[in-house]
């Protein structure tokens, strides 16, 4: 029964029993002691309250389901159980225990029947034995009164009595050496309080890499009323890194069980306790980052994860661009090109605005970076075709998309593959438009015969005959957004989810990625 009686000791050192039915609880009690000493000296302990119900009525101040009972057997030299002593109306029970501030140890050392008229220094002697310390060494007394939802310990007057400072039957005691201003042994907690305090706040926190997300890298124990600066040093110091202002942290979504989308802000939470908590939820995992320039310095900078898009190769390169928050995107481009291979020296490139397969966005250049999200939207650069540099009023620049229909929804119509622009010629039949389609994909004939066009408005299809004028179906241009009103590929979707290996079909509509920080 030892393994089931540690199941429920309670910080004080009690035991705790869950009480479901009075007679239950009861019977557990009774089979319990009779197995651990003389039942007849247990009854007499419970003999003064009629039922275990009462007890818990007497006792259960926070009105919850638990009964707090201490269970004590004291051995004589014959190991046989010796009979608690008597208590009088004059005497009150405490329990003691001792705090080691070098070791961090609270320990249950005893229990006493005091006078309650009598006073703590009636009793050092006593107390210095139970914790084996010579008879005359100077001791310090504190009250534990709550452990939650707040901690409550206070310094005990030993010139005042028991009954002056408030103690009563159960009451914990706890005591230590005097604390010693400037003393040789550096400790953390050097008084009672502030362990307990510690013990209430200390939190093990499990840290995983923002890369890795699904893998615990290493765990650290903490306090919940650790500063920002407290956690960012720990890690730094867990990662050996000597500039913890280059950590940065995200906090955990409790209920997507991923990293919440935004990382922490330097500074910008108090405690830990503010990094664990997702609304009504405390979580126990943080994100690390290692970042090649200081946070504060990263915070006024602008990072943007952009997809260049090659006029010619298959391959797609994503490019962490950062700049001022004041740049624009005239400046994101002039960095890009600094860091891709152009088909043409004197090639423009444009920046868009992706989302589940459809382009809703081309960014003027005049724009603001500040403000763009590229958390859930893609932002993908292309080179801008020369077909679309001149063009007259009968011209129109129209969004394709690829499709096909779900046969397990109603037939509705879902996106795959890389969206792109494309210009019409005024009079331009179907059948003209896809040969110029089928050329800017690379599409083999065989495979190109299976597809159909359709003008898709509204996620509804009117498919396109060989001779139909495309450029009729776009006449209305104010009246839907351009990715609500495009020309529709509709096909299998043959691509391998998301490769990041070369794709040997020249033909990919979704293209194999590489990624560059």
């Amino acid at each position: 029964f030892i393994p089931i009686l540690e199941q429920f000791v309670w910080p004080s050192g009690l035991f705790r029993l869950k009480m479901v039915d009075n007679a239950l609880a009861f019977l557990l009690l009774s089979v319990l002691f009779y197995l651990c000493c003389d039942y007849n000296i247990v009854s007499h302990y419970l003999s003064r309250a009629a039922q275990v119900g009462q007890l818990r009525e007497v006792s259960n101040k926070a009105h919850n389901a638990e009964l707090k009972l201490f269970l004590e057997v004291e051995l004589g030299l014959d190991l046989r159980p010796i009979r608690p002593p008597e208590k009088s109306k004059e005497d009150i029970l405490l329990f003691f225990k001792l705090y080691n501030p070098e070791k961090e140890e609270l320990r249950f050392v005893g229990r006493l029947f005091v006078k309650a008229l009598g006073k703590p220094s009636d009793i050092l002697t006593k107390l210095n034995e139970m914790a084996g310390f010579s008879p005359n060494e100077e001791i310090e007394l504190y009250e534990e009164i709550k452990f939650e939802p707040n901690v409550m310990c206070e310094h005990i007057d030993k010139k005042l009595s028991f009954r002056s400072s408030q103690l009563e039957d159960g009451d914990i005691i706890s005591f230590q050496k005097p604390s010693i201003p400037g003393g040789d042994t550096q400790v953390r907690y050097k008084d009672v309080p502030s362990f307990l305090e510690y013990v209430h706040n200390r939190q093990v926190v499990h840290f995983r890499c923002l890369e890795k997300p699904k893998e615990e890298e290493f765990c650290l124990e903490l306090s919940k009323l650790h500063t920002y600066d407290d956690v960012v040093e720990r890690v730094a110091r867990q990662l050996g890194l000597d500039d913890p202002s280059k950590v940065r942290l995200t906090s955990h979504n409790c209920y997507s069980q991923q990293p919440k989308p935004q990382p922490i802000r330097y500074r910008g939470v108090e405690h830990l306790l503010d990094m664990l908590v997702h609304y009504n939820q405390t979580s126990d995992i943080l994100y690390y980052e290692v970042l090649d320039i200081p946070l504060p310095e990263l915070q006024c900078l602008k990072t943007l994860k952009v997809a260049f898009h090659h006029a010619t190769k298959d391959e797609v390169v994503i490019h962490s661009i950062r700049l001022s928050k004041n740049s624009t995107i005239s400046d994101v481009i002039t960095d890009l090109k600094t860091k891709v291979e152009l088909s043409n020296p004197d090639t423009e490139l444009r920046l868009l605005e992706v989302f589940y397969h459809k382009i809703y966005k081309i960014f003027p250049p005049h724009e603001k970076i500040e403000n763009i999200n590229d958390q859930y939207w893609t932002l993908r650069a292309e080179e801008i075709p020369e077909e679309e540099k001149n063009l007259t009023a009968q011209d129109r620049l129209i969004h394709v998309y690829h499709f096909m229909k779900d046969p397990n929804q109603n037939q509705q119509i879902q996106n795959f593959g890389d969206p792109f622009l494309l210009v019409i010629r005024e009079g331009e039949t179907a059948a003209e438009v896809m040969d110029r389609v089928q050329k800017k994909l690379r599409v083999p004939n065989e495979e190109f015969a299976k597809w159909k066009v359709a003008f898709i408005s509204m996620n509804r299809p009117e498919y396109l005959q060989d001779i139909d004028a495309v450029s009729a179906r776009f006449q209305r241009r104010d009246v839907y957004g351009a990715w609500e009103q495009y020309l529709g590929l509709e096909h299998t979707d043959t691509t391998p989810k998301r490769s990041y290996t070369a794709n040997q079909n020249r033909h990919t509509y979704e293209k194999p990625v590489k990624i560059y920080n």
